[in-house]
């Protein structure tokens, strides 16, 4: 007999349902409740989505399952400049362990190679370690540590890819 699924795989999320896309004024509330039940401090205000979300220098995607909103990725760009920056990356509790970290992180290079980008930055929490073995996987390499970045004092260490030229 089969073992069954752990709990927090009791409705499965297949990968073929999952589409990834730029984030709308319609998703603003499910950016708000992922941004909240993902991250305990430093979070995103509504007022800072709402701007993000509109905004030439931004870029949010987003991952949906059916229709459920399960991820986000916010990403930087500065004029003339050829490093963006991957601001936020978060996956909805339910829908982690999935590959749609990879998705989003993937879409996310695509977008800054799109926009003229050759590097993609990003900061994370020393002890996000499930974060952190995804970068390393997709092949980030750490180029330095931020001591007391985060609002509770713990460090970040920052990452950075070269992204292939198409």
């Amino acid at each position: 007999m089969p073992n069954p699924r752990p709990a927090r795989f009791a409705v499965p999320l297949p990968a073929t349902t999952l589409r990834i896309r730029r984030a709308i004024t319609a998703d603003h509330a499910g950016l708000v409740a992922l941004e909240n039940e993902t991250f305990s401090s430093d979070r995103l205000s509504p007022r800072q989505w709402a701007r993000h979300l509109d905004s030439d220098s931004a870029r949010v995607l987003v991952a949906l399952a059916e229709r459920e909103l399960v991820g986000a990725a916010v990403l930087f760009f500065r004029v003339r400049s050829p490093v963006a920056r991957l601001y936020s990356l978060a996956i909805g509790k339910r829908a982690r362990g999935r590959g749609i970290g990879s998705a989003l992180l993937e879409a996310a290079e695509q977008q800054a190679r799109r926009k003229g980008c050759t590097r993609l930055r990003l900061e994370v929490r020393r002890d996000n370690k499930t974060a952190r073995r995804l970068y390393e996987r997709r092949g980030y390499r750490a180029i330095g540590t931020l001591a007391g970045y985060y609002e509770d004092a713990e460090d970040a260490v920052r990452y950075e890819k070269t992204l292939p030229v198409d």
